[in-house]
Formats: structure tokens, C-alpha cells, sequence
């Protein structure tokens, strides 16, 4: 079975709840995103990191109290089925200097550094921005 790296997106998609009606386009994605995550409760192995789990909860605290934010990442962190990867000053040093060079965010890059250091070449992920780093995404 094949390990992929999964995205903050694709977790945010599947947990927050909208605040207006969503479009046909994003109904599907959050469906999707929420197939993916069921695979995961269920078992399915996949890889994050710190830093991607703290773009959850970041954003995550927005729309709801810290108490409940903080539950959520640490029933997460504590799946089976998930592996989270440290980062070092030197991993977001080199995902800057990428995310200038392809002009996307230093997280996205970020993923890309620790999917090839891993070998992993496919990532559960909503964000376009993937496609420029060459990365497979994976969105269902």
C-alpha cells in the first residue's frame, strides 16, 4: 500500500464547517477530504508534520474554542495510522529558499522537502500550489 503525505487542506477541508452554503465544487472537495480522513481513522498509514499540524490548529482556532482545537490535534497525534515528522531550522531554511524559487508557500515546500527525504510521491492535498512543485496529488 502506498504511504502518502496528507496536507493540512485536506484535513481542514474535511473538519470545518462552512459558515454559508457551499458550491457543488466545494461540497465535493469536503466530501472528498472527508473519505480521505475516515481511510485514516480507519487505518490507512499516512505522514504529516509538526508544522502541518500546527497550520491545523492555527486555523482551527479561529472558529472554535482552544479547549476543543486541542483535543482534535491530540486525538490526531495519537492515531496509529499517522506518522508526524519533526522539523529543524535547517528544513524551513531550505523550504524558503524553494518557496522563492517556485513562488508557493514555505509549507507547501516544506512537504515536498520531507515527502522526497521519506520517498513518498503522493500527497492527499487540495492545494494547487502542489502541482507547481511536481508533487502527485492525490484528492479522493
Amino acid at each position: 500500500m502506498t504511504i502518502r503525505f496528507i496536507d493540512a487542506s485536506a484535513i481542514l477541508y474535511a473538519v470545518i464547517e462552512p459558515k454559508k452554503p457551499l458550491s457543488e465544487q466545494l461540497m465535493e472537495i469536503k466530501i472528498n477530504a472527508k473519505n480521505i480522513l475516515k481511510r485514516i481513522n480507519e487505518g490507512e498509514q499516512v505522514i504529516t508534520s509538526v508544522v502541518h499540524l500546527s497550520e491545523v490548529s492555527n486555523i482551527l482556532e479561529a472558529r472554535k474554542s482552544f479547549s476543543e482545537v486541542a483535543k482534535f490535534i491530540t486525538d490526531l497525534m495519537m492515531k496509529e495510522s499517522i506518522e508526524i515528522l519533526d522539523v529543524v531550522a535547517d528544513d524551513c531554511k531550505a523550504a524558503a529558499i524553494l518557496a522563492k524559487r517556485y513562488e508557493v508557500g514555505v509549507n507547501d515546500t516544506l512537504a515536498k522537502l520531507l515527502m522526497d527525504r521519506n520517498d513518498l510521491g503522493e500527497i492527499y492535498s487540495f492545494d494547487k500550489h502542489f502541482d507547481t512543485l511536481q508533487v502527485k496529488r492525490i484528492t479522493e
